[in-house]
């Protein structure tokens, strides 16, 4: 696999994306359904938006671990929250973990009106290999 970042300006790297990545040579590609802070038991997280951030961000990463794809090939990744206002104090997170996983992804942010139940936030994403 081969990928090439396209970013005609710099601003988008203090944001934690790129404004696209092209993809050649895919021997396969994994298409995931929205991670959200969604417990081992089924049971929709009630807690704050950071923690509810961290966990969608470890049933993401165990969504494509047990898929036999890695992190750092996230190529798209759509974020649904419920509040920008509490997202982005949790921005920093977030960052922290797209850059300890060398992850480039195109990126669009979404706030909804609502999520399932308690939900606050969603990670989609589109993983290659």
């Amino acid at each position: 696999m081969e990928t090439r970042v396209i970013n005609p300006w710099k601003w988008q790297n203090g944001r934690h994306y790129v404004q696209a990545v092209e993809v050649k040579q895919v021997q396969s590609t994994l298409y995931c359904a929205g991670q959200a802070a969604v417990h081992a038991d089924g049971t929709s997280s009630s807690a704050d938006m950071k923690t509810q951030l961290q966990l969608a961000i470890q049933n993401l990463e165990q969504v494509i671990r047990e898929a036999g794809y890695e992190c750092k090939n996230i190529v798209r990744l759509n974020v649904y929250t419920t509040s920008h206002e509490e997202f982005f104090p949790c921005f920093d997170l977030f960052g922290e973990w797209i850059a300890n996983n060398g992850i480039k992804q195109a990126a669009t942010f979404f706030e909804v009106k609502t999520l399932f139940e308690t939900l606050k936030i969603e990670l989609e994403a589109t993983v290659v290999k």
